[in-house]
């Protein structure tokens, strides 16, 4: 069996549904595309960056084995794609409890807040000089306190739910990633880069970095 469809077809598994329910009239995502595609050009353009550099220099890499072999950059195409089609899913699933769910309370969300920051803070100093573990975990913080602080969304308790919810694809698409259910990782860490600890075959890192992500991009679409 030919695996060097691998990565493509784990993207393309995560946007499909997401895509097709785009379309659905108690949904209507769709119109919400303009913000969509504005939201993934910005934060993309930032990990993007970030990845480049990260590969570059060693922190992570990506396995031949299981990747087309077109380049962007030193980046595989289907790691572009990544920062895509991972990014429409969340904002769909985002946009769905949006859609369906009445606005609550956000008492919740500040405990929430509050207990989140003090963990990534904690762990973000501790581990400040391995490059994943510290960047992520820095940067997390301050987005997060810039949103808690200064921008006070109504959003920010749909998007904890959100969170919540799609941990259970990221796990999924994340454990495929990282090499859970085939041979070897499809995505490979430096250790002397990462704290070690890992749900299946994912380090604890990628969960704040999906985080980030979704995180980023629902201040960029939630803008007005």
């Amino acid at each position: 069996m030919n695996t060097n469809f691998t990565y493509l077809l784990v993207n393309l598994g995560a946007f499909i549904v997401p895509f097709l329910f785009s379309f659905h009239p108690k949904l209507q995502f769709n119109k919400e595309w303009k913000k969509t595609i504005i939201s993934i050009l910005i934060v993309g353009t930032f990990f993007i960056i970030w990845d480049i550099y990260y590969t570059k220099i060693g922190v992570w890499g990506f396995n031949p084995d299981y990747l087309l072999g077109i380049n962007f950059f030193n980046l595989p195409l289907e790691e572009v794609l990544f920062f895509i089609c991972i990014p429409y899913a969340c904002l769909y699933t985002y946009h769905c409890f949006k859609k369906l769910l009445k606005p609550f309370s956000l008492i919740s969300s500040k405990v929430i807040s509050g207990s989140l920051l003090l963990v990534i803070l904690t762990i973000g100093l501790c581990y400040i000089n391995n490059l994943y573990t510290g960047l992520t975990f820095v940067l997390l913080f301050f987005v997060l306190s810039y949103t808690v602080f200064f921008l006070k969304p109504i959003w920010l308790p749909r998007l904890y739910l959100s969170l919540l919810i799609l941990i259970i694809p990221f796990t999924i698409v994340n454990g495929i990633l990282t090499g859970t259910g085939i041979e070897t990782e499809v995505v490979w860490y430096n250790p002397n880069e990462i704290i070690g600890i890992r749900f299946l075959s994912i380090p604890i890192e990628d969960f704040f970095y999906g985080f980030l992500l979704i995180l980023l991009n629902v201040i960029v679409f939630e803008k007005k």
